[in-house]
């Protein structure tokens, strides 16, 4: 019975092997950015530079980005600029020859992929927005940054609402101010032309012709 369980496992391990060792050697063919999933949009780990080694991990069936590991790093790379060595020449990575080289053809699954290689990276807290595909993340973004502007431009408008009563309010005190300034003067001149009037009324003796002269008054003699 025992030498029946070795048996078992060691054929599981022969079948499991071939899948294990699925992978191809390839090259890049440009600077080119290894990314966080099979896509543009998903954000940069890494720049593999032009000619240097990576080992395909995987691809996808229904576009040509592939799976690959450079330097202990994992990252997606669009296969139009991997080449892999194939009946002695290179050629780029594409669905005809993911079964000649060996490729393995994968899926791609942003909760699975990221909490195996970024959990260190800043872009990892937005995982449940990225899950849902690049194209709503940055449609989310987008969405967002729409309503940051409009939160400003309402505030702004605001604020320019608030600084135009201001600036009314302003504008009439100043009126009102000046209005007042001017009144002073004019009241200060009308009572000072008053008092000047009282004293020349002050100063004034009745004249002589108009004096109705009383007999015997020694003032009305000649």
């Amino acid at each position: 019975m025992k030498n029946l369980f070795v048996k078992i496992a060691a054929v599981g391990l022969l079948m499991l092997a071939p899948a294990i060792a699925q992978a191809a050697e390839g090259y890049s063919t440009a600077n080119v950015n290894m990314r966080a999933g099979p896509s543009t949009r998903y954000p940069a780990v890494a720049v593999i530079p032009a000619g240097s080694s990576v080992e395909i991990r995987g691809c996808l069936s229904d576009v040509n980005w592939c799976d690959v590991e450079f330097y202990g790093g994992r990252g997606w790379v669009s296969g139009q600029y991997v080449q892999a060595l194939y009946q002695q020449r290179r050629v780029y990575v594409g669905p005809q020859y993911y079964r000649p080289l060996g490729i393995p053809m994968i899926r791609f699954s942003v909760d699975n992929y990221w909490d195996r290689y970024y959990r260190n990276r800043d872009f990892y807290r937005d995982r449940d927005r990225w899950s849902r595909g690049p194209d709503y993340y940055y449609r989310d973004r987008d969405n967002r940054d729409r309503d940051r502007d409009r939160d400003n431009r309402d505030r702004d408008r605001n604020w320019r609402e608030r600084d135009g009563d201001r600036d009314g309010r302003d504008r009439d005190r100043d009126w009102r101010d000046d209005n007042q300034r001017d009144d002073r003067p004019r009241d200060d001149r009308q009572r000072g032309e008053r008092q000047r009037d009282d004293r020349r009324g002050d100063d004034r003796r009745p004249d002589r012709r108009n004096f109705d002269c009383r007999p015997g008054d020694p003032s009305c003699d000649e």
